[in-house]
């Protein structure tokens, strides 16, 4: 049977984000985006308890550290035991490890009729910059405003986490900053540049977002990243900190700049929603959603991405509460930087980055984007 470091090199070589393993069949890869059954041996209910237990073993022995290479300390064989009977008590647990010098792993183990089942996402060591993930210039911009709130959003998978971690990063190599992060778990380390970047852990070094996000006021932060917005308390703090004084970055699960000012609006009750409407219009610095398309000229995918930035006409929008018309100020205001996601697939089509139909499959509106390439 291989081992899971055997696994994750394998998984490695073939760029795979995540590799997949479940009792009774051979293990599988996601390679952009596409899951891919594997040629290796049919992993058996025994074989999948034995990963799990590298697995939590690795992550026992894993110190968080901030730089790749340095020796963890050894810890005893009953720690992994002792999370294994957690495992099986709660059916599900989050692990980190770091495979030193190569990547780090983020491993959700579950119990499945019986067996244990594990979704393995793998994750560089250091954060990509904003120009090698190909995102927009003004992004680097917006990074280094004193204060407001960047909200990025897009389905799962579609790279959220890594372009928060390319904004921190901008910061922590650009500004003199005290920056915070709360997470659940930690995905990307940072080594401090111009910033000192504190990394929190939800159920790790501290309770919960709210009790971090709560504290996070009295330890002098100029920046606070927040893994993702997930309820209306989440989202009242971070508006109400991007409006005191600091820079507050996000995520959240929404399909576009639109869809994620109703979806916040929406989370709170209607005598509190004219309120949320006027906070977001006073600290709202911008909101992109992004989706990963196919490269037509080599392997890997492309960020496609929607940007709405805090024009005068999209405060006005938000302080009336009147956002069926935030679509048309975004597609009418690339002087401020903004553009919607048919006219972001419209550049990369125009660029031969992707095809045709891969410009189709991601658009907000096809009947919109096959009138602007029959144009071009």
């Amino acid at each position: 049977m291989h081992t899971i470091h055997e696994l994750l090199e394998v998984a490695i070589r073939k760029r795979a984000s995540d590799l997949i393993l479940k009792a009774g069949v051979a293990p599988s890869l996601r390679i952009d985006g596409d899951l891919q059954r594997t040629d290796l041996p049919v992993v058996s209910a025994e074989n999948a308890r034995e990963l799990a237990l590298e697995i939590l073993y690795s992550a026992g022995r894993d110190t968080l550290l901030c730089h790749a290479g340095a020796r963890a300390p050894a810890v005893d064989g009953e720690d992994a035991d002792l999370r294994m009977r957690e495992l099986e008590a709660k059916q599900e647990l989050d692990v980190v490890f770091t495979i030193p010098s190569l990547v780090r792993v983020r491993a959700n183990l579950f119990m499945e009729r019986g067996a244990i089942g594990a979704a393995l996402r793998i994750i560089p060591l250091h954060p990509y910059t904003i120009e090698e993930l190909g995102l927009p210039s003004i992004l680097k911009k917006i990074a280094l405003e004193p204060q407001g709130l960047i909200i990025i959003t897009g389905p799962t998978g579609s790279g959220k986490t890594t372009t928060l971690a390319a904004l921190i990063e901008e910061i922590n190599r650009s500004r003199n900053a005290n920056i915070f992060t709360i997470e659940d778990p930690i995905e990307y380390l940072f080594v401090d540049q111009q910033s000192v970047v504190h990394q929190r852990e939800i159920g790790l070094d501290t309770r919960s977002f709210e009790s971090a996000l709560h504290s996070v006021m009295r330890q002098s932060p100029d920046v606070i990243a927040i893994g993702e917005l997930r309820d209306k308390e989440t989202m009242d703090v971070a508006m109400t900190a991007a409006e005191i004084g600091h820079l507050v970055l996000t995520t959240l699960h929404t399909t576009s700049a639109a869809a994620t000012v109703d979806r916040i609006v929406n989370s709170f009750p209607e005598h509190l929603k004219r309120q949320v409407c006027q906070q977001l219009a006073s600290s709202l610095l911008c909101v992109t959603s992004q989706r990963l398309i196919y490269r037509t000229n080599g392997p890997g995918r492309l960020p496609a991405v929607e940007v709405m930035t805090a024009s005068p006409t999209i405060k006005k929008q938000l302080e009336e509460g009147e956002t069926g018309d935030l679509y048309t100020c975004i597609r009418d205001g690339g002087h401020f930087g903004m553009n919607t996601m048919n006219q972001a697939l419209e550049k990369l089509y125009q660029s031969q980055a992707i095809t045709y139909e891969q410009a189709l499959r991601n658009a907000g509106n096809q009947a919109e984007l096959r009138q602007m390439l029959r144009r071009t």
